[in-house]
């Protein structure tokens, strides 16, 4: 067949009803099928390898196994139980991220503060919850950003991101847009500004001239450290020394602090280049870390659910599948279709289990496996067969041509297959394998399983699509397809060009999927899979991308890549692995060589070697360190430093590992480059001949191993490697030849560290450093022998080690010797002296047997000072004789019986002929042993034949003497023991056995002492009798069961039999036994008489009672018991029926069981009265029967009539009454017997129809209500079916029914349709059998007054349109609604009312007014009469003498004028408290003094405010507009006609106001205000609201506003702060302020000059007196005159005036000390002070006791002679200990409270009250002219 094609892509594949189609219910492209012969499926990896070129473009492949390929599943189904994870599929797509919200409500507040001078608001709402805007943010972000979701109308997917509800309203759709709006839309564009600019290296500034305080901060130093508050503080730039007050936390370093980002919530820190993925520069703006970023609450993952056994999960997954498609099959399309609505979050929660990831070393494989039990079901033979399968799972990966078969450990899902265990819908996620290896998965059995894939090379194309696709979550997780947890629909990838193909796979089909395929799916049913990696030789360039994967994520690999590469290099492989191992060997070469170079040009010269591997053709076997940093293995190289011991780094991150310089740095090292080289070069071996591309290889290495290149700068100069390497041999060659020195061979051989990891330049350089270990080694070894020698032999006496004599004789072995060491000569002496020792004592060993001569040999060992192996000899002969000796003597002495052992006398004598030496002891040792074998003979006789009690006695008497433990007599002994204690033992049991109550204790006593006797050795005379005593104790332990429990009259007369025989009848318990015997036997003869004769129910109870006294089980008992217990319930059932026969009381019972009750009282064995009263009363039932069948006949009759008529003419009314009275009566009768008679539901149903014809037969004569013919129609239902059929039953509910149609046309019910008028005279034009004369007549009538009232309507509608009223129209609604039937002049009538009256009520609606709508109209027309006269006084108004608030002209009411306006205004409308704060003098009206005042309205409005509600103008246009085609006159039309002019007029004159205060610019507010005023006047007097007028009214006046309060701040007298010049600089851009305006120019030119000198003040303030005193008052004042105040920044220069010490500087980081009694600080150097002394006085404190000549002096005009008095001053702290290095000793000082001195200028005042105050005691202390010459004298 050749290589299968893909005919799965041309034809398809169909099984278990799912079809699978090339282009499923997504369009996707299926991918390629396979199908293999037998011969092409022997080897999986070559087969692979065949179709790899055709398959992996597609990512994935399906192959079909040959047909006779089918493994048995060798997992137990009955007792297979596997751990599951919970899948919340729900949420693979459609999830919110993992977002932290107090880090994002942190983040958010700082933007409010910083950039819009705002506070964070506590709560949002949305319907009527807290609405979390950190998720609005991210699922906005989700759908790209504000405007797009806007565009695309997204809002109600961003909804279920915040509300778990899946469907919201179009209001909430549009409140959600709003909010987000308001509260997030400028957050949104700031965060995307720092994204772009963190994109292109820009610095964060949200404007050129604005830069924020902290940015600034920022720029001055990249790193930025946090208090503990967490908000952020100053940081200057590190000078001196980087205080290490922060490490990593991934490096656990706090090194590097430049590039260490300070998490701006948690203040943790991490290094750029450690976080995953590294950064390469410090991001723009604050930072936050991954933990703080993600909230624990919404991390999603799989979290694990229960653990089930494979039927449990059977049953789950069947009832999850039923709950979606129910019980029938559905098709593939159905369940993906459905998955994928699920995965997008539209069908709402849904959570599968699913058993993933299941090792199967720990739950077992589906496939066979040698060491596993093989189930009973599976034959031995396909077993082993596929135990041994090369397409087994189990061992795929080490199979031959595969990377993976020189791993060592079992790795679980890469060596190991994992088993998985799916249900419906379970998924797994979007990936690709561990180092991009390949993956096989095998279907066990089930459901199919979905695939879909992306080709390796579109990877980078689908993760740029899934990061655009899902930005939020990648945003908190950057690392998100690691974590296998997302999916992501197919449909979209294709969208956006990524190429995805579908595989169905069915059981027993193997799935591949190739490197770097991106893969996800999902099971569509219950089945069972395993799956593994595997890695054939073409995966190693893959494998190569994968490890830079690894390390460019920061994320530990699963092996060491190339730990991998070199050991395969080192194994055997074929021609097809070599050609890429050699590529990938010589990428890894290149890569290294480039590495170790550039670490020896920046000066990394020391170098080792790593320690070599205990197995190095495995790999893994140990474990590797791994870079801090990267967190990759270390195989080939690392880089490490002394000072952090366990700290490894790469040799990429060797700058990354401390601070120390690079030549304290050491370079570890595996392999050296020329190793490499050489690995390189094997794989040509493998090849027949020499490739073009070998040969390019080899030229390109042999051109990169070239080290003429490799140079580095030294002293000025530039060196080569070779040239260090050649400088270093000849310094070798010198080292040789001279006597060695341990030094010169030590810094040899560190210096040529720096030259061992080259390549093969290097060899001679390798040779030389081996030789000269090598003869380091030996001298070293010659002079510590020597020397140990020597030690030796001066301390003899103290326990110190010796030179082993194979160890001198080793080193002298070397011919040549490998260097000059004197010493050799002198070792080989003493080497001389020990080989003739160790000749003597080998003669000693084979000759000699005297111990004295072993001991003196042993001696002259002992004082030789090398050690000789032989010494060990002599030591163990010697010892060995010496306890053989004390062994004898202690056998010989012991007196004790038994206290030897035999053995130890026989051991002894054995090791004779071994020590072959003369001892004396040697025959005292035979007689003994001679002594215990006769023992021993003497009590072998005995023991062969029986033995006697009394001759056993004699013997042991005989022998009790003997010392030596034989084991004959030992046995004796124990018989004889063994025998007398059983006598003893069978002795007292017998003592008083008779009276004994434990009878079956004794049987248990005395059977152990007979099987104990059996077993005796020696014979007993007392073994016969314990068999009686035995028989006698048996007896008495039944009898005493018998006294105690009831026995059978049998088994106590053979019990008594037995104790005669026995001779034990005489025992008391025998005695009583037989009395009871006797009393039983004449009870018995009783019972059977009555029980034969049929005696009363007394004689039967007389004998039960006496049974009681009886302890016998009486034979007859339970007859006699039977009898009276059938009679008790015999009577028990017959009292209800004895009951209702004596007082005929009805109760409800069956006639059947009474007459089974009096059958059954035959059968009784005793006589009773209640039979015959019974008997009676069942034949008086049985009369009643035969009465209530003949009534039922008659009843038939009646019903049977055919002619009704009226029901009066024929009496068929008086029948039925008649009939229903007789009915009545019978059945009363027969109720009152008390049976369930079968006849009375008959009866009963005769009765109901009778009373319902009844019922309709009285309509005939009469008009009922409507309700009551309702009901009756509703209870034909309940007739019964056989009397509802008969004629007169039938006519009467037609005739019903008629009637039932004629009320509901007159009277139309509530709820029912109007007739027509010609339905009403085809219901009187009805026929029926019976006649309703009465309904007929309402008929007629109704009829003519229909016809009267469609006159009425045609006369109206032909009237003219002013003469149609309203009212009108109201009449004939109401008349036709009373008297019309349905007709179209019904319909219009209502139809125009309903019309009119809907605009009616909308315009109540909208104005507010509940009583009048004509009254409330033409009071807003009477505001806006107002209104028109505040904007113009030429409109027509009565005079301006009338309040402008209410239209009353009242004269008597009493008025004010304001005098900015002039405007009027009742004293009423004002109200008390206006007039109170005006005092009435002045008056200003509201307006003018908010104006004024520069703010607005911010509660209620004032005065003139419209007191109603006040409608929207807009609806009263649009009102207007629907009223124009009515077809009548409405008065309230015209009014609202009027109204809206008069707003449209308002508006106008708004319009020109708002125009004119938005384009001035100027200076002058007056203008404005003026303006303003009238506007807001006339808008609150207006009892309409112009929303569009209204808004730009509200911007003009919050311009006004701020500009008015920006002048009263840079006028007011006190000065404002630069906070809140920047903060009314954001308000104003906020507020869209242009720049040319008067007062945006003034703050800005303000905020510039502040800034300036501010920045100069910090530097000043940290200069260490850098500058002049008189400079730094100068800028205090300067800061001083400003026109705003600077509190922080004049605190610092204040700070930085005070002056210390006798030098009169400020502090300036110098050592200084406090006087304990005044606290003044000194500066060490100035008191000429060099440590610190316990106690210090000041001279100024203690002047007698010091020498003024001897104190420190300063160069100053001594010729200044005044007195200070000198205010003290604080020290920064309360200690007498060394001051250094403190942070600012400013802080601490305190201010003078002496301001009563007057100075003739200013810069005098500051220096008077910034000089550093001295501090003193009260005391009196002497003058000191050294003092500073800067302080002022107090008068």
């Amino acid at each position: 067949m050749g290589k299968g094609r893909p005919r799965a892509v041309e034809k398809g594949v169909s099984g278990q009803n799912l079809s699978v189609l090339p282009s499923g219910s997504l369009n996707i492209p299926a991918g390629p099928v396979y199908y293999p012969t037998e011969d092409e499926f022997r080897d999986p990896l070559e087969y692979i390898c065949k179709i790899r070129p055709e398959a992996e473009p597609y990512g994935i492949c399906r192959i079909v196994p040959p047909k006779n390929w089918k493994p048995p599943f060798a997992l137990d189904e009955g007792s297979f139980t596997f751990p599951t994870k919970t899948q919340a599929i729900h949420q693979l797509q459609a999830r919110p991220a993992a977002c932290d919200s107090d880090t994002f409500e942190l983040e958010y507040g700082r933007f409010l503060d910083d950039h819009c001078g705002k506070k964070l608001r506590k709560k949002v709402v949305f319907e009527g919850e807290e609405l979390d805007l950190c998720k609005l943010f991210n699922a906005v972000k989700r759908y790209g950003g504000y405007d797009k979701v806007v565009k695309e109308k997204k809002w109600g997917e961003v909804s279920r991101f915040v509300k778990s509800v899946r469907k919201i309203s179009e209001c909430a759709k549009h409140v959600l847009c709003q909010l987000y709006r308001e509260h997030l839309y400028d957050y949104e564009k700031y965060y995307n500004r720092l994204n772009r600019k963190a994109g292109s290296g820009c610095k964060r500034g949200l404007h050129k001239e604005g830069k924020s305080e902290h940015e600034a901060e920022f720029s001055g130093s990249k790193r930025r450290r946090k208090n503990n508050g967490g908000d952020k503080v100053k940081v200057c730039k590190v000078e001196v020394k980087e205080e290490r007050d922060q490490i990593c936390e991934q490096c656990r370093s706090g090194l590097h602090g430049e590039v260490m980002l300070l998490c701006d919530r948690c203040n943790k820190g991490w290094h750029i280049y450690c976080l995953s993925p590294p950064l390469k520069q410090v991001p723009p703006g604050n930072w936050y870390c991954l933990e703080c970023l993600n909230s624990d609450k919404d991390c999603f993952g799989f979290v694990p659910g229960k653990r089930y056994s494979l039927e449990s999960f059977r049953r789950a997954a069947e009832r999850a599948k039923k709950r979606w498609f129910g019980s029938g099959s559905p098709s593939r399309v159905q369940i993906e279709k459905k998955f994928w609505e699920i995965v997008e979050g539209s069908v709402g929660e849904v959570e599968v289990m699913y058993g993933s990831d299941l090792d199967t070393s720990i739950y077992g494989s589906g496939f066979p496996r040698a060491n596993d039990q093989r189930p009973e079901a599976v034959e031995a033979k396909a077993w082993d067969e596929y135990c041994d399968s090369p397409w087994n799972l189990n061992k795929l990966p080490k199979l031959k041509g595969s990377m993976l078969q020189a791993l060592h450990q079992n790795i679980t899902g890469v060596m190991v297959p994992w088993l998985y265990i799916g249900m419906l819908f379970s998924a797994f996620c979007w990936h690709f394998e561990d180092h991009c290896f390949y993956s096989m998965n095998y279907l066990h059995w089930g459901d199919p399983k979905c695939w879909y894939s992306v080709p390796g090379n579109q990877a980078s194309a689908f993760e740029e699509v899934m990061q655009k696709t899902l930005p939020d979550l990648f945003d908190a997780q950057p690392d998100l397809l690691f974590q296998l947890v997302t999916m992501l629909n197919p449909s979209v990838l294709q969208e956006n060009g990524v190429p995805v193909y579908s595989i169905l796979q069915e059981p027993g089909n193997f799935v591949i999927t190739f490197p770097r395929s991106y893969h996800g799916g999902f099971n569509l049913g219950l089945n069972c899979a395993e799956a593994v990696n595997f890695a054939p030789a073409d995966w190693l360039p893959h494998g190569g991308f994968g490890a830079d994967r690894y390390r460019e994520y920061h994320k530990a690999a699963v092996l060491s890549h190339e730990e991998l590469l070199c050991v395969a290099a080192k194994s055997d492989c074929n021609r097809q692995v070599s050609s890429y191992l050699k590529e990938e060997l010589l990428r890894i070469y290149t890569n290294e060589k480039s590495c170790r170079e550039r670490l020896w040009k920046n000066g990394i010269i020391k170098s080792s070697p790593m320690s070599p591997r205990k197995c190095p053709e495995y790999v893994g076997t140990e474990e590797d360190p791994t870079c801090i940093i990267c967190k990759q293995y270390l195989y080939l190289s690392a880089v490490a430093c002394r000072c952090r011991p366990s700290a490894f780094v790469c040799l990429q991150h060797w700058e990354r590992l401390c601070e120390c310089k690079s030549s304290k740095l050491r370079l570890l090292y595996r392999h050296t480059l020329a190793e490499l080289y050489d690995l390189v070069l094997t794989m040509d071996k493998y090849s027949c001949e020499e490739t073009t591309q070998s040969r390019n290889i080899r030229r390109q290495i042999s051109c990169s191993i070239e080290p003429k290149a490799l140079k580095k700068k030294v002293n000025g100069g530039h060196v080569t490697l070779d040239q260090l390497a050649a400088q270093w041999l000849l310094r070798s060659a010198k080292i040789f030849q001279s006597p060695f020195s341990s030094e010169s061979y030590v810094a040899a051989l560190k210096e040529a560290e720096q030259l061992l990891w080259a390549g093969s330049e290097m060899d001679l350089v390798r040779d030389t450093v081996k030789n000269l270990i090598e003869a380091q080694k030996w001298a070293e070894g010659i002079r510590d022998c020597v020397s140990k020698i020597e030690n030796w032999s001066r301390h003899s006496g103290v326990d110190l080690d010796k030179i082993h004599f194979e160890y001198v004789e080793e080193l002298l072995s070397f011919n040549p010797v490998p260097c000059n060491e004197p010493e050799h000569l002198k070792l080989k002496e003493y080497a001389e002296e020990a080989r003739l020792l160790i000749q003597k004592i080998d003669n000693a060993l084979s000759t000699c047997t005297k111990i004295s001569v072993l001991e003196f040999l042993y001696s002259q060992a002992c004082d030789l000072p090398i050690y000789v192996k032989e010494i060990e000899k002599l030591s163990l002969k010697s010892s060995s004789v010496k306890v053989w000796i004390e062994n004898v003597r202690k056998c010989i002495s012991e007196k004790h019986p038994a206290a030897i052992e035999v053995d130890i006398l026989y051991k002894l004598k054995s090791q004779i002929s071994e020590l072959q030496v003369e001892l004396p002891e040697t025959d005292m040792l035979l007689d003994l042993l001679r002594q215990a074998e006769l023992c021993r003979a003497q009590c072998g006789e005995i023991l062969k034949g029986p033995i006697s009690l009394k001759n056993l006695e004699v013997l042991l008497q005989k022998l009790n003497s003997c010392t030596v433990d034989v084991p004959e007599l030992k046995l004796l002994r124990q018989y004889h023991s063994d025998a007398v204690l059983w006598i003893s033992r069978f002795n007292e049991v017998l003592v008083n056995i008779s009276e004994r109550e434990d009878q079956h204790n004794v049987v248990d006593e005395l059977n152990c002492i007979l099987k104990d006797g059996a077993s005796l050795r020696i014979q007993v005379d007392e073994l016969p009798l314990v068999g009686v005593e035995l028989k006698k104790a048996c007896c008495r332990e039944k009898a005493l069961k018998a006294r105690h429990m009831k026995m059978s009259l049998d088994f106590i007369q053979q019990l008594t039999m037995e104790a005669s025989v026995l001779e034990i009848e005489v025992e008391k318990l025998f005695v009583d036994m037989t009395r009871i015997l006797a009393v039983a036997m004449h009870w018995e003869e009783r019972a059977k008489y009555i029980l034969a004769h049929e005696a009363a129910l007394c004689d039967f109870e007389d004998a039960i009672r006496a049974s009681e006294d009886i302890f016998v089980v009486l034979p007859s008992l339970n007859d006699v018991k039977d009898a009276v217990l059938i009679a008790k319930s015999w009577l028990k059932k017959s009292k209800p029926f004895l009951n209702s026969a004596l007082s005929e009381a009805p109760a409800s019972s069956s006639l059947l069981e009474f007459e089974e009750l009096v059958s059954q009282s035959k059968l009784l064995k005793i006589s009773l009265d209640e039979r015959r009263v019974l008997e009676t009363f069942l034949k008086k039932c049985e009369e009643w029967v035969c009465d209530a069948c003949s009534l039922l006949q008659d009843v038939g009759c009646i019903f049977n009539m055919c002619n009704i008529g009226d029901g009066i003419g024929n009496c068929v009314i008086s029948k039925v009454e008649c009939m229903v009275s007789k009915v009545e009566a019978t059945m009363k009768s027969g109720l009152s017997l008390g049976f369930d008679f079968r006849e009375i539901p008959e009866l009963q149903d005769a009765c109901s129809t009778l009373q319902w014809c009844k019922k309709g037969l009285s309509f005939c004569s009469g008009a009922p209500a409507f309700e009551d013919v309702e009901s009756l129609m509703e209870s034909v239902e309940q007739l019964p079916h056989s009397r509802a059929s008969g004629p007169l039953c039938s006519s009467l509910i037609v005739g019903v029914k008629w009637f039932k149609k004629a009320a509901e046309a007159i009277s139309v019910p509530r709820g029912f349709k109007r007739c027509n008028l010609s339905d009403v005279e085809e219901i009187l034009a009805e026929n029926t059998n019976v006649s309703f004369p009465v309904m007929v007549g309402q008929l007629e009538n109704s009829i003519q007054k229909h016809k009267l009232w469609q006159e009425q309507v045609l006369q109206f509608f032909n009237l003219k349109l002013e003469h149609r009223s309203w009212s009108q129209l109201l009449q004939l609604k109401e008349l036709g609604n009373a008297v019309a039937f349905s007709c179209s002049e019904l319909d219009m009538v209502l139809c125009k009312v309903e019309r009119v009256e809907k605009w009616v009520q909308r315009c109540i609606d909208v104005i507010g007014e509940n009583n009048s709508l004509l009254d409330a109209l033409r009071k807003i027309k009477q505001t806006l009469d107002r209104s028109l006269y505040i904007y113009d006084t030429s409109c027509p108004c009565k005079t301006r003498n009338l309040c402008v608030c209410c239209s009353n002209d009242n004269d008597d009411l009493a008025l004010l004028t304001c005098s900015t306006c002039k405007y009027c205004y009742h004293l009423r409308c004002l109200g008390p408290t206006t007039l109170d704060s005006n005092h009435a003098e002045v008056y200003i009206c509201c307006y003018c003094q908010i104006l004024e005042g520069g703010s607005i309205f911010q509660n209620k409005g004032g005065p003139m405010i419209f007191g109603g509600k006040r409608p929207e103008l807009q609806m009263l246009v649009e009102l207007l507009s629907d009223a124009k085609d009515f077809s009548l006159w409405i008065e309230e039309r015209d009014v609202l006609e009027r109204l809206v002019d008069q707003a449209q007029a308002c508006r106008t004159f708004l319009t020109e106001i708002v125009n004119f205060a938005l384009a001035y610019f100027d200076k002058d507010l007056g203008v404005v205000s003026e303006k303003l005023t009238t506007a807001l006047k006339a808008i609150e007097v207006a009892g309409l609201y112009d929303h569009q007028a209204n808004h730009n009214l509200e911007l003009a006046l919050a311009r006004y506003s701020w500009r008015f309060k920006v002048s009263r701040l840079l006028g007011g007298l006190q000065k404002p702060t630069i906070q809140q010049i920047q903060q009314h600089l954001k308000e104003g851009l906020s507020m869209s302020i242009p720049p040319e305006d008067y007062y945006r120019q003034r703050l800005t030119e303000v905020k510039r000059i502040g800034l300036q000198w501010a920045e100069r003040a910090r530097k000043v303030a940290t200069d260490s007196g850098a500058l002049r005193l008189d400079k730094v008052f100068e800028l205090i004042m300067e800061g001083e005159n400003l026109p705003f105040y600077l509190e922080k920044e004049i605190k610092l220069l204040r700070e930085r005036s005070m002056l210390y010490c006798i030098c009169r500087k400020p502090y300036d980081q110098r050592k200084m000390i406090a006087c304990d009694q005044c606290d003044e600080w000194y500066h060490f150097d100035c008191i000429n002070l060099v440590s610190t002394p316990k106690v210090y006085i000041c001279p100024a404190c203690k002047p007698q006791q010091q020498d003024l000549s001897a104190t420190p002096s300063v160069d100053l005009d001594r010729s200044i002679s005044v007195k200070f008095v000198e205010p003290k001053t604080p020290s920064p702290k309360h200690t007498k200990k060394l001051r250094e290095a403190e942070p600012s000793p400013r802080q601490k000082m305190l201010s003078m409270t002496d301001h009563g001195n007057s100075f003739s200028s200013g810069i005098e005042r500051l220096w008077w009250r910034n000089r550093k105050p001295f501090r003193r005691a009260a005391k009196k202390r002497a003058e000191l002219d050294i003092l500073s010459p800067f302080f002022h004298v107090q008068q």
